[in-house]
């Protein structure tokens, strides 16, 4: 539904009427203290009360996660939904007029209002109606599948509101158009019945049938999942798409689940309701089902919502069918994987399970404990291509390399594809260290051909040339080399052509304490350095030149840092500026390294058992974060667009 702007005065008046003890109290057990009242925290876990909600301010505040807000930001946050969205709600529940900027827009405005609260309000009386058939006679079997085949108990059949649609052909209709004199037009809207074709009236779209309420994730009914008692296909009927039912745009149980989501900080799909349904009643709340189809961009968005580190776990059958709907399942959202946009993992489940039948004889932890283990997809695409296959034979070596190729080519970031070709050539060396990087140069020489993505894929099996003796800085990576290639080379430049300048340069470097990283340049620094030292420096470039002459490798990387263009004489007409950005550059290199280093150090280290060592680190790698920023400001005199 589109949704206009807004006016002010609704805005206001909703916030007057929704007192935000009314709005909180439905989700937080709140308990007076003074004033205000205290409960537990809805955004993070927590075992003491900190959370605060002032009626006189109408305002909360958690102490614990810093959330603060008044009602309309606590729902937003709370169910991950837009602004206009919870106002819309809000309206609703309260009665209050809605007016927007466009007076036009109003009555259309309206009219959807009220359409869509009807059909919420009769999809929940259907949903009403199922449960009460299930506990009827005609219900008997359905109840009996669910209570002996499926093992729930009553508790957890309320909980997900299951029930049974009646076999004959006009039930529901009767019940909802006749008894409750719903408008048919809106029944038919709702996906519950069809018009016939051969004569008038309507007929119900779900008959003899075990039905499971599907909820938006505000706990309102919007749809139906049928599922036949006999042999009619197909075995499981989805409510047609509505206004409001979207099966790109829904997961089953995600109103049970978000929560659990956000305590785990990870999401796991599985295919069927019923394994949703089982896995809850087993105390892991965080899963939800797909409704059957490929999981979608807009699903996955959905539920990457409510987990910070974009943890999701594709829960299928570990046999063939299994794998065929993991491969399904993934769908669109492949893409996102590759770019590591989201942390997908797969859990097959052994002997060819589902979530149901694995609990049948297995415990809860024994679930938690596979979700714990899963591998990332790319790994599970990979044990995928090397099953069942023999190596030692040419044919399978051969087609396990070309399908590792194929899925190599896949990967956009440099980091993870210097893994996984490392990943695989350890797989395709059987077990030999030696062949380790000959299949390394293989696999990159048909993946990555271009000379930096194979330098840094390289460099992890071959050793790092050791520099001359006179400096102890490392060899930078690629993208630090064009960095500091570009802001090496133009201060160089400056200090041949640019002699009064000169000094400027010596104190800027010995300052911060900075020496020339790339072996050129430093090879070209040495020679002026010995000119300087010898009072020749009226005419530096021409003598250095001459002394360049006797190394011509070197020479050919350096001369044209003597010769001067339209570009390179613009380049250094700012001067001053232009050394602070180039020193700033050089430096922040150097600083870069040494933040990864003492980070990695923090990250390596245990605070119980050795926490001056850890104080220590996390203090050193915060104070290069700082100077970093520092750096940062002072590269923003845009030495790049100079370059």
């Amino acid at each position: 539904m589109y949704t206009p702007r807004l006016h002010p005065d609704t805005i206001e008046e909703i916030k007057q009427r929704a007192d935000i003890y009314d709005v909180i109290s439905e989700y937080v057990v709140l308990r007076r203290r003074g004033k205000d009242f205290v409960g537990l925290c809805p955004f993070h876990d927590e075992k003491s009360p900190s959370f605060t909600v002032s009626p006189t301010k109408q305002m909360y505040y958690c102490f614990g996660c810093q959330a603060g807000g008044n009602g309309i930001k606590f729902l937003m946050d709370l169910h991950k939904r837009s602004f206009a969205e919870v106002v819309l709600d809000l309206a609703r529940r309260y009665q209050v007029p809605v007016q927007t900027l466009e007076p036009e827009q109003r009555q259309e405005l309206q009219r959807q209002l009220s359409e869509q609260s009807q059909l919420y309000e009769i999809l929940a009386s259907t949903a009403q109606f199922y449960q009460h058939a299930l506990r009827q006679s005609q219900g008997q079997i359905a109840l009996e599948y669910l209570q002996q085949k499926r093992r729930l108990q009553d508790e957890t059949i309320v909980q997900f509101n299951l029930g049974y649609a009646p076999a004959a052909w006009e039930t529901l209709y009767r019940y909802l158009v006749e008894d409750k004199r719903y408008p048919v037009q809106l029944v038919e809207k709702a996906g519950l019945i069809k018009p016939r074709k051969e004569s008038s009236g309507y007929y119900d779209v779900f008959r003899d049938r075990l039905m499971i309420p599907i909820h938006d994730v505000m706990g309102r009914v919007i749809g139906f999942g049928g599922r036949t008692l006999g042999d009619e296909q197909p075995k499981y009927l989805n409510s047609p798409e509505t206004e409001l039912f979207n099966k790109g745009k829904t997961l089953f149980a995600l109103h049970q689940a978000k929560a659990g989501i956000s305590q785990m900080d990870q999401a796991v799909v599985v295919e069927g309701y019923f394994d949703a349904i089982a896995l809850h009643a087993a105390g892991i709340k965080n899963v939800v089902a797909s409704l059957g189809t490929a999981l979608s961009i807009d699903q996955v968005r959905i539920l990457l919502r409510y987990t910070d580190s974009k943890q999701l776990i594709l829960n299928f059958d570990a046999d063939k069918a299994g794998n065929i709907a993991a491969e399904r399942a993934i769908g669109e959202i492949a893409e996102l994987a590759y770019k590591g946009e989201v942390q997908l993992k797969i859990l097959n489940l052994p002997d060819g399970k589902d979530a149901d039948e694995y609990l049948y004889t297995h415990t809860s932890a024994d679930y938690q404990q596979l979700l714990a283990n899963a591998p990332l997809w790319l790994n599970w695409q990979i044990q995928q291509i090397v099953k069942d296959r023999d190596l030692k034979q040419a044919t399978d070596f051969q087609q396990v390399s070309q399908q590792l190729v194929k899925l190599l080519k896949n990967i956009s970031n440099v980091d993870t594809l210097n893994y996984y070709v490392s990943y695989c050539a350890e797989i395709l060396a059987l077990g030999d260290a030696r062949l380790v990087p000959l299949r390394v140069e293989n696999l990159l020489t048909q993946v990555a051909p271009q000379n930096n993505i194979r330098g840094i894929a390289r460099s992890q099996y071959k050793p790092t040339p050791e520099l001359p003796a006179q400096t102890n800085t490392k060899t930078p990576t690629t993208s630090e080399k064009s960095l500091l290639e570009q802001a090496e080379a133009l201060l160089l430049r400056i200090y041949l052509h640019c002699p009064e300048h000169r000094q400027t340069i010596n104190d800027a470097l010995e300052e911060r304490d900075l020496q020339f990283s790339l072996s050129h340049h430093r090879f070209l620094w040495r020679q002026i350095l010995e000119l300087a030292s010898e009072s020749l420096e009226d005419d530096l470039i021409s003598r250095v030149q001459d002394r360049c002459l006797q190394f011509p490798e070197e020479m050919a990387l350096v001369s044209h840092l003597f010769q001067l263009n339209e570009r390179s004489k613009k380049e250094i007409l700012r001067t001053p500026q232009v050394v602070q950005a180039t020193t700033a550059c050089m430096e922040r290199v150097l600083r870069e390294k040494r933040y990864r280093h003492f980070l990695e150090l923090w990250e390596q280290t245990d605070p119980q058992t050795e926490p001056q060592r850890w104080q220590s680190y996390y203090q050193a790698f915060y104070a290069e974060k700082l100077r970093l920023q520092e750096l940062d400001k002072q590269r923003q005199f845009s030495l790049t667009d100079l370059l």
